[in-house]
């Protein structure tokens, strides 16, 4: 009977101990739990709060430019940048609140960032130019430029790309690197331009007509300029006419108008003075053989 009360007793003992065991184990984990919830929720939150922090701030960044008076290029280049940037600290902000040890992270990153590097060199390169197209500014947003085989109006400047679009209302997304290797023709740098035109007249009409005609032509144009004086000129002697340059200068805006005008003009004015703007012509002779004997 001694043993039996004596192993009943021991056997007590253990569940008494067993049992706090597992309590410890459920108050470990609820408070494990619990650490870790509210680590994600404050993850979450500083996230969340940040990620609107930064378009808050960059929002305000966005008016204090503009206030400034700052190209629309260069804002909108700043603008990336700083909520790029914004954005990255409090993702790690973000990581810090999980109880990851930023540090390390930062290194890893560093490593990782480097190989990263490596393997994308187009990128950086797009970025580095980028950084050059907004300091020297060769072109800004809403001029009209050439470059990299495309030709349009620029639209945005970005990290790594020019956005344009074509005459025909097409989004044309340029590298930045392609564009700082070759020639940019900027169309739109200059407030005046100069038309090139050729004009020809046939070999037998009256040198001095024609040239009177082309002068009025050019002043009863309104939109070219007086101050360079437009160039009217005798340029060629070419196989079925001969040729004269007319070259009137016109701000950069009326360019096209002009162009346009000036050539409708100048067959209108030509066929009222009688004068005559000579194509290719070929005599064809024909002769008939006859038959073989």
């Amino acid at each position: 009977m001694e043993k039996t009360a004596t192993e009943a007793v021991g056997k007590t003992a253990a569940q008494v101990v067993d049992y706090t065991n597992a309590d410890q184990l459920v108050v470990l984990v609820t408070e494990q739990g619990t650490s870790i919830a509210m680590k994600v929720v404050a993850a979450i939150l500083i996230f969340l709060v940040g990620r609107w922090l930064v378009r808050v701030i960059t929002g305000f960044a966005r008016t204090a430019f503009r206030k400034a008076n700052m190209e629309d290029t260069l804002e909108k280049f700043l603008c990336n940048m700083l909520h790029a940037v914004l954005l990255v600290v409090v993702i790690i902000a973000a990581i810090g609140a999980l109880g990851v040890q930023t540090t390390s992270l930062l290194a890893v990153l560093g490593a990782a960032g480097l190989a990263v590097g490596l393997a994308l060199q187009g990128s950086l390169s797009n970025f580095a130019s980028g950084v050059l197209i907004v300091a020297f500014r060769p072109y800004k947003v809403g001029d009209f430029i050439e470059a990299a085989g495309v030709a349009g109006t620029v639209k945005e400047v970005q990290i790594f790309t020019t956005i344009i679009h074509s005459p025909d209302n097409k989004k044309i997304l340029v590298p930045n690197s392609q564009i700082m290797s070759g020639t940019i023709t900027n169309y739109s740098a200059n407030d005046t331009r100069r038309i090139d035109l050729i004009v020809a007249c046939s070999y037998g009409d009256d040198l001095d007509k024609v040239r009177k005609v082309l002068n009025e032509i050019v002043a009863g144009d309104e939109r070219i300029l007086k101050d360079p004086a437009p160039t009217i000129e005798v340029v060629a002697l070419a196989d079925n006419s001969v040729n004269f340059v007319v070259r009137p200068w016109v701000n950069s805006s009326d360019y096209w108008g002009v162009h346009f005008h000036v050539t409708e003009q100048v067959k209108k004015r030509f066929d009222e003075s009688g004068l005559n703007i000579p194509f290719p012509q070929r005599d064809v002779h024909l002769y008939q053989h006859g038959a073989a004997s």
